[in-house]
């Protein structure tokens, strides 16, 4: 993780995203515009919603699958802890279900990892202007179009989860231990234990395998991770 000394006349920006190389780039990228400074980054969700909180920065290029947190999560929870912060998600998903799922989160952009680098600054300047920014070929009509015909019963589910329970769906989904997620988030097992068994019960899952299906099936988490 990085924290630097924002200067005043830039725009600031806090960068998640879990491939070290990649988000040397994407800083190297980004510092070599006047108008923008990268003031943190980090590879880990917790870490990033951290950063985000404490820095305030005017936006947020965030990848979408995450560890410790997911993308989706950390935009959600932004929008209360940092609400004058713009989200911009950077993923290699052009699926409908994503992107729509992104936009429900509070997220201004949605930019895929194929794009080159004058599109990525267009699509920050866009939305730190105040308007949403969404990467050809992906258009608000059609998502609008889309979004009419999908079922919302999975995300009213997952709505009745707390805080807490989401962080420990997560980091259980990426299978980490009782013991494990209780150190991860610095609470006792006992508790992580019964924040395992509420989320279960809410999301009407029994095994492991179902948990991991849903994960994938809510589009944060890869499918390669069975």
């Amino acid at each position: 993780m990085k924290v630097a000394t924002a200067t005043a006349i830039r725009k600031t920006i806090v960068l998640a995203e879990d491939h070290g190389m990649v988000r040397e780039g994407l800083r190297m990228l980004l510092e070599g515009e006047r108008d923008l400074s990268v003031v943190g980054d980090t590879g880990d969700g917790l870490t990033a919603l951290e950063l985000v909180t404490r820095l305030q920065p005017d936006l947020l290029l965030l990848d979408l699958m995450m560890p410790g947190l997911n993308g989706l999560e950390i935009a959600r929870r932004t929008a209360r802890s940092a609400p004058g912060t713009r989200v911009v998600i950077l993923s290699m998903h052009a699926g409908e279900p994503y992107v729509i799922k992104a936009l429900r989160n509070g997220v201004a952009g949605y930019v895929l990892k194929d794009t080159g680098g004058a599109e990525l600054i267009h699509a920050l300047r866009e939305v730190l202007a105040g308007r949403r920014y969404l990467s050809p070929p992906l258009s608000l009509v059609a998502l609008d179009a889309y979004q009419e015909k999908t079922h919302t019963a999975i995300w009213e589910r997952y709505d009745m989860l707390t805080a807490r329970e989401r962080e420990t769906l997560q980091l259980l989904a990426e299978g980490h231990s009782n013991s494990a997620v209780a150190q991860r988030l610095g609470i006792g097992e006992r508790t992580a234990e019964t924040h395992r068994a509420n989320l279960m019960r809410k999301l009407q899952l029994r095994t492991h395998a179902d948990l991991i299906k849903y994960m994938i099936g809510r589009g944060i988490m890869p499918a390669d991770s069975r």
